[in-house]
């Protein structure tokens, strides 16, 4: 049934209203609510001119914001929220192991479950759609993306504790009746995008968005006996809408509905068949295995904004949303079958006082039931289940936020909040920005305070699922993970170059954990472990230590030159081992964009390069040695490597056309399928106790070489 209710979600959605009648509006509106108009502290979205740079620094914003705006989201094929971050030192991006396909991004050297993800200001990819929930934003919806680092505002709840990343999607006002855009990669993956922006009269308009992306084909291109990318196929499909009185009220609401499938590891896999051998008493018998993931969703929200006096300096806000997420997922022997409900609700009153004073006070409440069917059949046919069936997780909360403003010199926001936790009880959460500029050309910033967020030890490290190691430990907890982030930016704004943006930058931020979840590898030492341990590091140290340095100068008209470089040091204390560098992380990572224009950007020119560090690997994998019997990580270390990116772009009247390369270099990691052994019949066998695919830390896939099109019809008058 649930199917047949997708299907005609989708297909409503497909035909409601794009035969309506298009014509001129009198301006871009941000995507918000009024309340959060003139807020100072707002992830507000940036408007967009033809000459705008791709990645840069925002000189306004309290909290020290990168910005990935339209023309940045072009520079590559962009196919997905992913693959957005390649020009970024800030956002790392890897796969949470070999064989799904999921993507994880790495902010302030943690893992992405720290980063609050918000989609035009309302929290998403929470829970279960956190290891895919990259994967399901297309690049080409979006307007532009803003990376906030560290502990800003607590409107939104405080599960921001390296930052947030905010995602504007193209707005219903927009002056782009349809666009399109296609492009196919050589590995024959492909990706087609449509948005449709139309005004439904004088007060109402919408935008249609569309997606379909998938591969025909997979392939095994280092001969492990694994596919390097899952096979998939992804429908994605959202309608927003705006409402705008001559009142001043705004309403926002919109819909969207996703199904992805995918399928990797090795051909022939089959759940039933894999577990049942390895129960039965022919368990010598070879069968194939893989990964089988079903995910749907379905989304609905809704905004409204009500001045409460002519000039809206008095204002309430309402938002609240509803997602449900269902995952049919299989690795090997291992069954997780689970949904969510997610609600959201947001209640806030904003009152400027003058041009210095300004409050913001509200209640909101965060509701997530999950329902869960999990099953680990071990080596040998010992089987596992111990996850509760139903799961609450339930916060509710009331929070203040006063700014003070200075002229251009000097501002502050300082914002508590007080949260209930229905399995931690009450919890109080500080936070505070400042920005202080002495003169025109410098800008200082500084933030801190307090993270709060529940854990899901599986789906965080969704990974762990493709291994058969034995779980030991708290893995069905939800501990509440306790962190605390302060640290600051200065730049500095020098003059030259062809534009007034030439700056130069420097940040450093800490994250101090007062209580984590600890997945732990090597709790069994450096003699391949079969297990994996879970707890709570209940006052042992965790930090991450995190430093940043970004130039950009536009050395000659339409020549644009951005450098980044990012080092960090991130240690954890592990149970027996006291503290050590935290594994699998990348110690530093340096990045350096070029982009050049011919005259009216005829021909775009974009070419990136990164250097990315060597990062502590597991204790087990340090006498891994390659075909030669040298060992792949000496000193335990992974290698360095660049990565090389190139796009060329022939823009026509209302057309585009780009051809470009990723991973230029043709890197890629070597083994990274561990404990799998080849039979007598030369298959490559995984039903053994240290079989692991999660220990992923560089690219999977060599080459890439893509093409694509885009098509813009713009308003006429």
């Amino acid at each position: 049934m649930k199917k047949y209710i997708f299907t005609l979600i989708l297909s409503l959605l497909t035909v409601f209203p794009v035969l309506a009648q298009v014509y001129g509006a009198d301006g871009q509106v941000i995507d918000t609510t009024n309340i959060y108009k003139d807020r100072a502290d707002s992830l507000d979205a940036t408007v967009f001119v033809s000459r705008q740079a791709g990645n840069y620094l925002s000189k306004v914003k309290p909290v020290r914001t990168e910005v990935i705006s339209a023309a940045g989201l072009c520079k590559m094929a962009c196919c997905n929220l992913a693959e957005s971050f390649e020009n970024s030192a800030s956002v790392t991006v890897g796969y949470s192991d070999a064989v799904t396909g999921a993507r994880q991004i790495r902010l302030l050297g943690l893992s992405g479950t720290y980063t609050q993800m918000l989609d035009e200001n309302r929290p998403v990819m929470r829970g279960l759609a956190s290891p895919f929930g990259l994967s399901y934003v297309p690049g080409q919806w979006l307007e532009s993306i803003q990376i906030a680092k560290g502990a800003s505002s607590v409107i939104n709840g405080v599960e921001s504790i390296t930052g947030q990343i905010n995602l504007e999607h193209r707005k219903p006002t927009d002056e782009k009746p349809l666009f399109l855009n296609a492009s196919v990669m050589h590995d024959t993956k492909m990706d087609f995008n449509v948005a449709s922006s139309l005004q439904m009269g004088e007060k109402w308009s919408t935008v249609i968005l569309g997606h379909v992306s998938g591969n025909i084909k997979n392939y095994d291109h280092n001969h492990d006996g694994y596919y390097d990318d899952p096979k998939m196929l992804q429908f994605n499909l959202a309608n927003r809408w705006l409402y705008y009185a001559d009142s001043g009220v705004q309403v926002r609401f919109g819909v969207r509905a996703l199904q992805d499938r995918r399928r990797g590891g090795q051909e022939g896999y089959d759940y039933g068949k894999y577990s049942e051998n390895l129960t039965s008493s022919s368990s010598t018998v070879y069968q194939p295995w893989g990964s089988d993931i079903l995910n749907r969703s379905i989304n609905g929200y809704l905004k409204v904004g009500v001045p409460l006096n002519p000039d809206n300096s008095q204002n309430i806000a309402v938002v609240a949303d509803y997602n449900y997420y269902r995952m049919n997922s299989y690795f090997g022997a291992t069954k997780y079958l689970a949904g969510q409900h997610s609600a959201f609700l947001n209640v806030l009153y904003q009152n400027e006082i003058n041009e210095s004073h300004k409050f913001t006070a509200g209640l909101s409440s965060t509701y997530d039931r999950f329902n869960e069917d999990f099953l680990r059949v071990l080596n040998g046919g010992s089987a596992a289940s111990s996850l509760p069936s139903v799961t609450d997780l339930l916060n509710a909360g009331v929070f203040g936020e006063y700014t003070f403003h200075y002229e251009d010199k000097f501002s502050a926001i300082a914002g508590i909040r007080g949260d209930w936790y229905n399995r931690s009880g009450f919890k109080f959460s500080p936070r505070l920005t400042l920005k202080y500029s002495p003169v025109d050309e410098i800008v200082i910033r500084a933030n801190g305070g307090r993270g709060l967020r529940y854990s899901m030890p599986l789906v965080d490290n969704i990974g762990v699922l493709s291994t058969s190691k034995e779980y030991v430990g708290d893995y069905n907890s939800h501990a509440l993970e306790d962190a605390w982030t302060f640290g600051g930016n200065i730049t500095y704004y020098m003059p030259f170059g062809a534009s007034s943006n030439t700056y130069l930058s420097f940040d450093y931020f800490r994250t101090q954990f007062a209580n984590q979840m600890i997945v732990d590898y090597e709790y069994a030492g450096k003699v391949a472990p079969t297990s994996i341990h879970f707890y709570e590091s209940a006052g042992k140290r965790s930090f991450t230590d995190n430093y940043q340095v970004d130039f950009s100068v536009e050395p000659v008209e339409r020549f644009t030159v951005t450098a980044t470089f990012r080092y960090t040091n991130a240690k954890v204390e592990l149970e027996g081992r006291g503290l050590v560098e935290k594994p699998m992380t990348s110690r530093y990572k340096g990045v350096l964009n070029l982009q050049y224009s011919t005259n009216l950007n005829k021909w775009i020119f974009d070419f990136t390069a990164s250097v990315n560090g060597p990062s502590r690997v597991y204790n087990f994998m340090e006498d891994l040695t390659d075909e030669s019997g040298n060992l792949l990580y000496k000193n335990g270390l992974t290698p360095v490597y660049p990565l090389l990116y190139l796009q060329v772009t022939r823009r026509f009247k209302g057309v585009d056309i780009y051809i470009g390369g990723e991973n230029l270099t043709n890197f890629r990691q070597k083994n990274v399928i561990l404990g799998s052994v080849r039979d007598e019949m030369g298959h490559v066998r995984a039903d053994q106790p240290t079989f692991d695919a999660s220990a992923v830390w560089g690219p999977l896939m060599g080459i890439k070489v893509y093409a694509g099109v885009r098509f813009t019809l713009w308003k006429t008058r």
